[in-house]
């Protein structure tokens, strides 16, 4: 593993624990908070601080660097937009599993792009991180049967998560990831603004005690977050990089334990001891073992 490739995903580590962290300032905003209109709240201000971070940049972006960020961003869009939606429909718990499908199907997505097979490697951690989150998120509300409405939307949601992380790298390789994220918050914003104005009503899109949240999510969950994601792919594979991500699950376990007071049960105990063996085999293919069979051969 060369350098560029493990300060990649050391980073992230860094976003999925910034998005461990967000599970926390959401599930407390929307108890009186409207959904659409924080989330086009959160991402005007992503936008514009960005934007005006990185404002010459943005004015030499290029077409290709504004069509390729706006494909991320309706992506991105679709897919908080139907997890949003099949959350009316089904609980938090089996929402938060299924929507990890995105693990499993991001390395056949690349496959069918790129005609590049993962190695099984990368398979066996995508599907052992699949199981840690099933671990971490299987309650009592949990129960196995007939897919609902709001089951099939969620399995909607994580096709285009996996799309998101997918064309994220296919298009971060070659271009100014800055500018991508720029444009991709903008895009997102403006669509999360138009369906709140259409669904929720103009006086749902600022509303109190929502703006230190909405600040807190820009700045961390998506300034931070979805920035370092676009630059860390230029480094690291797609497949490499929705396995990681899977420790958001974990981080925000974690938290919820320490800041919510949430109960850790054997259970979530075991998912983040199956989601950290899956990253430790997809990121060293095992090589330690490997190496140390060699030695006693010898």
């Amino acid at each position: 593993m060369n350098k560029k490739w493990l300060y990649a995903d050391l980073s992230l580590v860094l976003v999925a624990l910034a998005w461990g962290s967000t599970f926390v300032v959401i599930k407390d905003t929307l108890s009186h908070a409207k959904p659409l209109g924080f989330m086009a709240l959160r991402f005007i201000l992503a936008t514009v601080i960005l934007g005006a971070i990185f404002n010459k940049k943005l004015r030499q972006s290029n077409k290709s660097e504004i069509k390729a960020g706006a494909i991320i961003g309706v992506m991105l869009y679709l897919a908080l937009l139907i997890q949003t939606i099949g959350l009316i429909y089904t609980t938090a718990s089996k929402q938060a599993f299924l929507t990890a499908v995105y693990v499993v199907i991001v390395p056949f997505l690349v496959w069918i792009l790129h005609k590049k097979r993962p190695d099984s490697y990368s398979i066996i951690g995508a599907v052992l991180a699949l199981v840690g989150i099933g671990f971490l998120t299987i309650d009592g509300s949990f129960s196995i049967g007939a897919l609902n409405k709001g089951d099939i939307l969620t399995l909607c949601c994580a096709i285009f998560f996996a799309g998101h992380i997918v064309s994220i790298g296919y298009f971060a390789k070659d271009m100014e990831p800055i500018v991508l994220s720029i444009v991709q918050f903008g895009v997102t914003a403006i669509l999360f603004l138009v369906s709140a104005l259409v669904l929720e009503g103009s006086e749902y899109i600022l509303q109190p005690n929502t703006l230190k949240p909405a600040l807190y999510l820009a700045i961390v969950g998506t300034v931070f977050a979805y920035t370092v994601q676009n630059v860390a792919q230029k480094y690291t594979s797609s497949t490499h990089t929705a396995i990681i991500l899977s420790l958001e699950s974990v981080f925000g376990t974690i938290l919820g334990v320490y800041i919510l007071g949430e109960i850790m049960t054997r259970e979530m105990v075991l998912g983040c001891i199956v989601i950290f063996v899956g990253i430790i085999i997809t990121e060293t293919k095992l090589e330690f073992i490997k190496s140390k069979g060699e030695k006693d051969s010898h």
